[in-house]
């Protein structure tokens, strides 16, 4: 297949999943089949694009001129060729993890369910190979629509009440401050297309390029930096494979990795880094860092504490962008990998252990790692990871925003992240050290307790081994950060 053919199949694969689960929706084992071989399809178109980026090509599909100046273009460069490895790849453990979870709950409207996630990766790797803006705001939105019947799939009063915030204020935040960055950035720089080193530089002084920072930063609500956080917190009554697919697989990173690209390719770090125009939400990232971590140690709901340290480790993201540095980007880009691997171990844990017993408190937890031990292992391992421990994947990331900052010379953020990595380890360390030594809660019959479907297993091992392997196989990551062209 030619280049631009891969990349049409990429875009279209997971539509043509998502319509014949419908049409096979009452087959429960050909409509998972249909739900995995579309996955591995996917994989499979990725990874050939991945062969050409590695040798130096950017394949590029143009579908149609909307109005003159505005394509809807798709061009696979190093960056988002990373992003697009990450969300094909963990889509197919999630859809493993989901066919344990969903049949182990008898959850209902499962073939909406699995339609829902085709689209919302569709939409994902349109963001991640988007050419210009246009394309990146359009497939953004899509990805916020085809996302909310899974926030509501319960269809409770909860459910419907966290639905409307997570729609509200994703959607607002676009038509407010996404939108007419975009559309201001098209009038100083007369295009929007990404670009090695930006397309700013000479047209917008520094108070222009901060304010305009600005509005990206907190117009990508999906980012999550603070104050635009709420919904991610409330978007936690989903079902378990959907807080795993937010937070690790597409949602979130899709927010983090669009600012990330827009400063590389929109903004360029030589601009950013010789106005000093991101510095203000440097220290608005940073502050989020600490400030999500220290809510997350206060919350006794299992997920709830994962959605705020989801909070914090999104923001290094941020930080790694606003430094305006090579190291500084190249940690970030670190971090939307290690991060998703590791994270989504952590929820897929978190759901293992309400599908096997029921509880979703931290202080429900005590003992039960003596009867689920491969659960709370692969939480252990995952939580290393977070933290930014030898030898999990986490630890590269930590390395390089360390590095990125001094390259800064941004001392405190050095600081930031040590501060960062204690709380990450007080609120995620004891899970598993009250699982396994702990007394059991009151009421908490632990013998009638064991693990949870295998398939939930399965998914779990794999992301658990993925974050030891990171550590010691990164170099197909670290070889595409290098690969980006930063003027």
């Amino acid at each position: 297949m030619t280049p631009d053919t891969l990349i049409a199949y990429a875009l279209v694969l997971p539509l043509a999943g998502a319509a014949l689960i419908w049409v096979f929706g009452k087959i429960p084992d050909l409509r998972e089949f249909i739900t995995l071989a579309t996955g591995g399809g996917l994989l499979y178109m990725v990874i050939s694009l991945l062969s050409l980026v590695l040798a130096g090509e950017q394949p590029e599909l143009q579908v149609l001129d909307v109005v003159p100046g505005l394509a809807l273009s798709f061009k696979v460069e190093p960056l988002g060729m990373l992003f697009a490895l990450i969300a094909s790849g963990l889509w197919i453990v999630n859809s493993i993890y989901s066919i344990g979870y969903m049949r182990g709950n008898n959850e209902p409207r499962q073939t909406p369910f699995y339609m829902s996630f085709a689209v919302a990766i569709s939409s994902t790797i349109g963001v991640a190979f988007s050419e210009n803006l246009f394309t990146l705001f359009l497939c953004y939105e899509v990805l916020t629509l085809s996302t909310y019947p899974l926030v509501t799939h319960k269809a409770s009063v909860d459910a419907m009440k966290a639905g409307r915030l997570y729609l509200i204020l994703l959607m607002a935040t676009s038509m407010v401050l996404f939108l007419p960055a975009i559309i201001w950035t098209y009038t100083l720089a007369g295009t929007l297309s990404f670009t090695p080193g930006g397309i700013l530089a000479g047209k917008a002084d520094g108070l222009t390029v901060g304010i305009l920072m600005g509005l990206y930063v907190f117009g990508i609500g999906k980012a999550a930096t603070m104050p635009v956080h709420f919904w991610l917190p409330a978007a936690m009554v989903a079902p378990t494979p959907v807080s795993a697919f937010l937070h690790a697989v597409a949602v979130v990173k899709a927010g983090v990795f669009s600012v990330l690209k827009i400063t590389v390719y929109i903004f360029g770090i030589d601009l950013l880094s010789s106005t000093g125009a991101s510095d203000w939400l440097l220290y608005v990232s940073a502050g989020t860092v600490l400030l999500a971590s220290l809510i997350a140690m206060t919350k006794d709901n299992l997920k709830a504490r994962l959605a705020y340290s989801t909070i914090s480790q999104l923001a290094y993201i941020v930080v790694g962008a606003m430094l305006a540095t090579r190291l500084g980007m190249i940690g970030g880009g670190l971090q939307i990998a290690m991060h998703a691997v590791g994270k989504i171990t952590l929820f897929m844990c978190a759901g293992a252990i309400y599908t096997a017993a029921h509880k979703t408190k931290v202080s429900e937890l005590g003992g039960l790692g003596r009867v689920m031990p491969y659960t709370f292992a692969a939480f252990f391992i995952g939580s290393l990871s977070i933290i930014g421990l030898p030898p999990m994947g986490g630890a590269w990331s930590k390395w390089y925003l360390a590095l990125g900052a001094l390259e800064a010379d941004q001392l405190f953020v050095v600081a930031i992240l040590m501060i960062s990595s204690l709380l990450n380890i007080a609120y995620l360390m004891p899970i598993t050290f009250n699982g396994f030594f702990g007394k059991p809660a009151a009421g908490v019959e632990t013998g009638k307790i064991k693990e949870a479907p295998l398939a939930c297993l399965i998914a779990i091992a794999l992301t658990a081994t993925g974050t030891v392997l990171l550590f010691f196989f990164p170099g197909t990551i670290f070889e595409l950060l290098q690969l980006i062209k930063t003027r």
